[in-house]
């Protein structure tokens, strides 16, 4: 009786240990679509930052 228990015990953590996993991708989908959703709405704004950057750069301003 112990040991039927026990692996309907195991099969059920091995079940949701799987949809953790299945969950953490979709988790780190959603995240990815967020940030490439926010870098084109604030494209242009992110490309002026770096040209600023650079500009800075490579004329020697570090202050």
């Amino acid at each position: 009786m112990k040991t039927i228990a026990r692996r309907i015990h195991i099969a059920a953590m091995n079940m949701l240990y799987t949809r953790r996993e299945g969950m953490e991708l979709v988790q780190v989908a959603i995240l990815v679509a967020i940030a490439i959703l926010i870098g084109l709405i604030f494209r242009t704004q992110i490309k002026s930052f770096v040209d600023d950057v650079f500009k800075d750069l490579t004329a020697g301003k570090f202050s």
